[in-house]
């Protein structure tokens, strides 16, 4: 199922490569949606707002391990695209080293200070101890998190982004079976969600990784590579760290705003929790096709495919534009219904709220799908840097404006919703002068 995308028409290769991701990422989120559906309408608003805030953390807390995974690939995708197979299987056992440490770590920290992240988010009291309850149990699947998205990295480095898909729609099948069993049959409340969660992660995992071990062979690592390489270790923490380091800021941005969204009550912090699946689920195939770009890139400048590369960027701007404004339109019109999947109807203040949010966010897709490729382009080049830049701008401008407008009593959380779009152009403005000045250097 590998597939060399350094040669072929550049568009039906890159879609080719990314449709797969797509479909498994929008699969993925079918585990969020799971349990704020059944925890929003078995449970209730408190319920959701506390999974809505944890879903909110473990993002910010498993991007840098996903941020890690996905350099790596960078890295991985530069050999294959060199056809160069020792240092490809040296470099995977040097990443899972590193990634597994980094892993273990975060997995002790998250639950040594659990309620000191609780008192940073400024948790409303009246969902405090639920919040507590739902994260001891999901912090138990971050080494799931791990396992699939280091091999997912691997097979994807090769063009194979098939199998990750197959892994998580089984996943995701038993998580919203399991949701139903746990909250709805066995009556465990909150806890029942995460548990649901965190079982389908771990097998998602384990078919992934099986799958890895046992069906590719470049995969499958001989005596020779199994050597802790001090110069292959530096260029993958240098190309995974960065890389990391983006995902965290994005995340940690993204948090901070949640912080201030939670000042406002239970009622607003359902709203964007609703608001925040379907903003994640209508832009994720705009994050894929960006991750996916990334692995073209990278594998192209490991061939030594200069002018592949600029076609492959105009043709990749061309798609990523038709599916933001398509998506924009939808969500912009659709907004009221696609909320009421989360909250009940008779709920109409948080519909309202939700409804403010996804139609002043979702008008500007175009901006976050540049964005995303703005950060698939220089992480594949091997200049990560320039995306952890990207993001500073995007995401300080963010919480910078929502901080500054949200206690205007005229403007208040329009102010939050605004500061998102503004993020986005500013740093899409950046991106795209920067690589005007420096594509012949690149």
């Amino acid at each position: 199922m590998e597939r060399d995308l350094t040669v072929g028409n550049e568009k039906k290769v890159m879609l080719q490569f990314a449709l797969p991701m797509i479909v498994g990422n929008l699969l993925q989120q079918f585990y969020n949606i799971a349990d704020s559906f059944i925890v929003g309408r078995f449970i209730g608003p408190e319920a959701l707002a506390a999974v809505g805030t944890s879903f909110a953390l473990m993002t910010f807390l498993t991007s840098a391990i996903i941020g890690l995974c996905m350099g790596s690939s960078v890295v991985f995708s530069m050999f294959y695209g060199a056809k160069d197979e020792k240092r490809m299987g040296d470099s995977f056992f040097v990443a899972f080293l590193l990634i597994a440490l980094f892993t273990v770590v975060i997995n002790l920290l998250t639950y040594v200070f659990t309620d000191g992240i609780i008192h940073v988010l400024r948790i409303d009291s009246s969902i405090r101890s639920m919040t507590k309850e739902y994260l001891v149990v999901i912090f138990g699947g971050i080494c799931f998190i791990f396992l699939y998205n280091f091999f997912a990295a691997i097979l994807r480095s090769m063009g194979n982004s098939t199998v990750p898909v197959i892994c998580i729609g089984v996943s995701a099948v038993l998580n919203i079976g399991l949701d139903l069993l746990f909250v709805v049959g066995f009556h465990w409340g909150i806890a029942g969600a995460a548990w649901a969660t965190i079982t389908a992660q771990g097998v998602s995992a384990l078919l992934i990784m099986v799958y890895t071990l046992t069906k590719v062979p470049l995969a499958r690592l001989s005596r020779n590579n199994m050597h802790f390489d001090r110069a292959l270790a530096k260029e993958i923490a240098g190309c995974s760290a960065l890389t990391s380091v983006q995902q965290s800021i994005m995340n940690l941005g993204i948090l901070m705003v949640q912080g201030l969204v939670n000042s406002f009550g239970v009622s607003v912090m359902a709203a964007f929790a609703a608001g925040v699946k379907i903003d994640a689920f209508a832009y994720m195939p705009l994050q894929d096709f960006g991750n996916a770009f990334s692995t073209y890139i990278a594998q192209n400048k490991g061939a030594g495919k200069t002018e592949r590369i600029h076609r492959g960027i105009r043709s990749a701007i061309q798609l990523s534009t038709i599916f933001s404004l398509l998506i924009s339109f939808i969500i912009f019109f659709f907004a009221t219904p696609l909320l009421t999947i989360f909250i009940a109807p008779d709920q109409t203040e948080i519909l309202r709220i939700g409804t403010s949010y996804l139609r002043i966010e979702g008008v500007f897709y175009l901006g976050i799908g540049l964005l995303f490729l703005l950060y698939g382009l220089y992480r594949g080049l091997g200049h990560p840097g320039m995306s952890v830049i990207l993001t500073v701008i995007s995401l300080g401008t963010r919480v910078l404006l929502a901080y500054l407008l949200a206690p205007v009593p005229a403007i208040g959380l329009t102010g939050i919703w605004s500061a998102i779009p503004i993020g986005w152009l500013l740093a899409d403005l950046t991106g795209l002068i920067y690589y005007a000045k420096k594509k012949n250097t690149l």
